[in-house]
This record gives structure tokens, sequence and C-alpha cells, in this order.
């Protein structure tokens, strides 16, 4: 990992699958994780206004989880999201702007405005949509991964999921088929302390979801979610063993949701101040400068180029044209 040496004393010791990231890939992954970040807050601006339709999950706060599990992936490697799914498609490659015209349900968007927030797909970036339903990608998941083993080129499958779908049926037996069939699928829980409003401490019975998984018959591991480097690590372990054979693994990644389960959630069951606190000790894009050697100026300079993206995706959005009466029944069957 190429970051300064001054503060890896606490990290742990590198496997031996690890790579060097070069100064071009992490401003690369700092420019995912500050847009993913711009794009959320002024997505939280805008919904205000009452233009966008639909119910809106804020990614903030979670942005190291995304980026450092989509950075060892390509095009060729699939991912399943969840109803908070704005990270993982700018992660894993998405256009940014059809994906604000998506949001705002625009002829042009991604999905041609019929997926909205919640339902982003882009087969081609390998993104295979998020999915409303909690515990639902695991399944879609490991079928991907299924196909990814049968096609023998080594590619793989991730499962984004939060705390809350690791209490699913669905996904308890996506975990149990993926080590079955030894299938090439990286379980991702990202914990960021409630499911919906209810406390991860008080609905995960086993208060461990690590320990969880391995009860699966798969290596799983435990990483601080803020932390860009600690999921990138992890996630190259696990992508190493998927795409030599070696099965499923699971990472459970601790973070936090800067915002509501949903956009009007006024969060009652939040502590007073706890959010302020988290921006200011969680924060991954701070937690990202302190550690990388990529300079102030490079970074504050990717700050700027990201916050005019945004301002132009906004502006595009809002120009585009609605879907028309024909397009309604269009995109709806798909003929073999």
């Amino acid at each position: 990992m190429t970051i300064s040496t001054d503060r890896v004393a606490s990290r742990p010791a590198r496997s031996e699958a690890d790579v060097e990231l070069t100064p071009e890939q992490l401003r690369d992954a700092y420019r995912q994780m500050k847009t993913i970040r711009e794009f959320e807050e002024r997505l939280h601006v805008e919904i205000a206004t009452g233009e966008i339709p639909g119910f809106t999950h804020l990614y903030a706060g979670q942005e190291a989880v995304a980026v450092g599990v989509c950075t060892p992936l390509t095009d060729s490697d699939y991912i399943v999201s969840t109803h908070r799914g704005h990270g993982h498609c700018i992660a894993k490659g998405c256009d940014v702007a059809g994906m604000m015209k998506e949001i705002y349900g625009r002829r042009d968007g991604l999905c041609k405005g019929k997926g909205g927030s919640m339902h982003i797909a882009d087969v081609n970036k390998g993104m295979l949509g998020a999915n409303a339903i909690v515990g639902a990608g695991p399944p879609l998941a490991v079928g991907a991964g299924i196909a990814c083993k049968l096609g023998g080129k080594g590619r793989v499958s991730v499962a984004f999921g939060g705390d809350g779908s690791c209490n699913q049926g669905t996904v308890f037996e996506a975990m149990n088929l993926a080590v079955v069939l030894q299938a090439p699928v990286i379980f991702v829980f990202e914990n960021n302390g409630y499911s919906e409003h209810t406390g991860a401490s008080y609905a995960v019975g086993s208060k461990d979801i690590t320990a969880r998984s391995r009860g699966f018959g798969m290596p799983a591991e435990r990483v601080d979610g803020s932390d860009f480097f600690a999921v990138y690590e992890a996630m190259l372990r696990s992508v190493a063993r998927a795409r030599e054979g070696g099965g499923p693994s699971a990472i459970e990644a601790t973070t936090t949701r800067f915002y509501g389960h949903f956009e009007g959630d006024p969060q009652r069951y939040r502590a007073k101040d706890e959010v302020a606190h988290q921006r200011e000790t969680m924060d991954c894009l701070r937690r990202f400068r302190d550690k990388s050697v990529v300079s102030v100026a490079e970074l504050d300079a990717i700050d700027a180029d990201v916050l005019k993206l945004i301002d132009e995706c906004v502006a595009a959005a809002k120009a585009a044209p609605l879907p028309t009466l024909a397009d309604l029944t269009t995109d709806v069957y798909l003929s073999y």
C-alpha cells in the first residue's frame, strides 16, 4: 500500500497478495469517494425542492466501503447493491450524469427514468442493480457468482448488504449455497449501526456478524469501514481467494451514515450530537487525506473538479426530457 510510512505502525502487516497503489490510483480512489459524498450532499439539498420523485436513501459517510470494495474489481466482475446504492454505482464506474438523470426520473437516465434512486443498474459496468428489498441481493450475487465460476475466467461477484440484511433468511441461504458450490462470491456487510431505525446491537442476536458468517464455513473478517485502506486490503485478500478458486468469503465493515435511513427520517433513535461527533471522528475523506501521500493541493483540486461535475449533472438532469407515454411499455419484457 502506498501510504506515508509514519502512519502505518498501528495497521496490520500486508499480505503476500497485496499490491502497491500508484499515486494515480490513490487520486482515483479519493475522487470516487469525494464524488459520492458531494453527489449525496447535493441530493440532500435538491430533494427538499420536491423535484425528485420517490424515496431516497443517502450513502454519505460510507464512501470508503464502496470504493475500497470496488477498487480491485473490473467491469467484468459483478456487484449487487441495496436500497442505499448510489455509492456502489459510482464506485463501480457508472456514469454520474446518467445516475443523476435517473434519480430525477428523466428519459435518458441510466435506466431511462424507470428505476429511480433505488433501482439503478448498469450491466455494462457489472452493476446488476440496486434493490429495495432487504436481503434480496445476495441470492442474485450467488447466481452471478455461479456464472463466473462456470465461465472459468476468474471473475467474482459481490453482494452488498447492511447489518439489517444479515438477519434475513435469503442471506443465510445464499451464503450456505455459495459455500456448498464454492462460488466466487464476496458478502460485504456495511454495519452502519442501524437497521432502518433499530440498533444493530439489539437486532443482531449474536452481536457478531463476522463470527456468524464464519459459521457458514467461509473466511470472514471485520474492518474499519471509515478507513479506505483497511477495506481495500481486506478486499484484496477476498478477491484473490475467489479468483483462485478458494470460494466465498465475507467482510463486515463497521461504518456510519451521516443522514437518516431515508430522506425525511427525523432520526429520533439517534443520540443528541451523534452525527456531528461522527462527522468529526469517522469521516473517511479526512482519514484518507491523513494517510495518503497525494499532496493536499492535488486533493483540493479534485474537490473543485467534483463540485463542478455535480453542478453540471444537476443542471443537465433538470433540463433533460421526461419519459413519454410511449415509453411506458418499453423494456418491460425480454425475449430470449
